[in-house]
This record gives structure tokens, sequence and C-alpha cells, in this order.
């Protein structure tokens, strides 16, 4: 196998990269995966990670078709647009809207596995554009592979803080679910470049600072109201059900 110098530097850079174009996907996945009870969003999490890993080395291995798969981003753009209506459709005060509701089973499997199932196919929508500007930096199959894989890891460090932070301060999941609907309209803009339909595209550092600005508004504003007690609402209200139902 052919190894330079250079090659560990352009993983380094492929990393720091995957976290800029996935930060959004971070904050993503952390709302969707809310829902669950604290030591399930752990599992989802963990076999996400699996998940993610396989669909990355897969994907790099087939890098030179995957810029036909565009269509990915209309129903990832789509979806994220509906889990943005359905959050604020709710009605209700600010507190009772970042109230997690429990995750449902979803296609017949069990709410955990419906959640993976969704993080999974939502993150296949975000690793297109990083993929394929992995294969534009390096030719060498194992370079492209190790900086993604490394960069994914740092994804999902950064979601378990997302996390304990939206768990402290959950008012912050309205801005979450704006800057939810900014990443999908982005998602279909840029679909709909690609395929002719419209002629312009929104700049990557102007998305990244737009997130930036909403999530510090949603931060500050929560802040302001104060953290709640650091309890598992979602485990509480299912086992409320499951005395009901007994």
């Amino acid at each position: 196998m052919d190894v330079q110098l250079s090659d560990f530097a352009t993983i380094g850079v492929l990393v720091v990269l995957e976290g800029l174009l996935s930060a959004d996907n971070a904050l993503v996945l952390a709302v969707m995966i809310l829902g669950l009870p604290r030591v399930e969003q752990k599992k989802a999490l963990r076999y996400g990670l699996v998940g993610a890993f396989a669909f990355r080395t897969l994907a790099t291995a087939l890098a030179t078709h995957l810029i036909r798969v565009g269509w990915v981003k209309v129903l990832g753009g789509g979806y994220l647009i509906y889990l943005t209506f359905q959050h604020f459709l709710q009605g209700g005060s600010a507190e009772a809207r970042s109230r997690p509701k429990p995750a449902l089973p979803w296609m017949g499997l069990s709410a955990l596995w419906g959640t993976v199932v969704k993080v999974e196919l939502v993150n296949v929508a975000f690793s297109v554009d990083s993929i394929l500007v992995a294969v534009a930096m390096s030719r060498k199959f194992w370079v492209v592979l190790t900086g993604g894989l490394l960069g994914i890891v740092a994804i999902r460090v950064v979601i378990g803080q997302l996390l304990t932070l939206v768990r402290r301060y959950p008012t912050i999941v309205d801005g979450a679910f704006v800057i939810i609907a900014w990443v999908g309209v982005k998602l279909l803009i840029e679909y709909l470049n690609a395929a002719g339909y419209v002629h312009f595209e929104i700049d990557r550092w102007l998305s990244l600072l737009t997130i930036v600005v909403i999530f510090t508004v949603a931060y500050v504003r929560a802040r302001r109201k104060g953290p709640v007690d650091d309890a598992d609402p979602v485990a509480d209200e299912a086992s409320v059900l499951l005395k009901g139902k007994s």
C-alpha cells in the first residue's frame, strides 16, 4: 500500500471537513433521537454509528455512482420540513413544544429501531456531499475511508453533547427545528440546482453562519428562561402510559 506523509495530512483535513459539512447533521440527529428514553438514546447512537460506518464504506467504494442519487436529497429535505411543520403545528407554549414526545413504533419496527432507521435515512442525505468532496481530495480509498470514519466518530461525540445541552435547556428545541427547516430547504435547493431547475445555490459558509446565528439566538433565549431539572421526561411519560394500561 502506497502510504505518504501527505496522506495523513489529507485525513486530518477530511475530518475537519466532515465536521463542517455535518454540523447541521449533528443537530438534526440529536433532535430525532430525543423522543427515546435516555438509555435508548445511547443505543440509537451506537447502532447509528455502526450503520453510518457500513454506509460510508459502501458509498466510498461506489463514489463514482453516488452523484446519481441526488434524489435522496429531495426525500431528506422533504422529511426535515415535514418534521418542522409537525413540531410547530402541534400548538401550545414553547415549553410545551420543547417537551420531547415519546418515539413511536414505525413500519412494524419498535420505537428504537424505527428511530435508528429514520436516522440512517437522513444520514444518507447528508453524506452525499461530504463523500464526493472527500473523493475529490484523494483517490486513495483508505485515505477517504479513514477520514470519513473518524469524522463520523467526531460527529457522534458532538451529538452526545447537544443532547445534554437540549435536556438542560429544552426551549432550545424551537430554534433547532428552525435550523432543521433551513437544512431541509437547502437540500431541496441543492437538488433543484443540480437538476437545472434553479440557477443558484446556497453558499456553504453562508449556510453554516445562518445555523450558528439561529442556534445562538435560541441558546440565549433558552438561557434567559433558565435550566430545568435533568430528568428523563420521555421515560416518565412512557412509565405513566404503561401503568395506565395495566
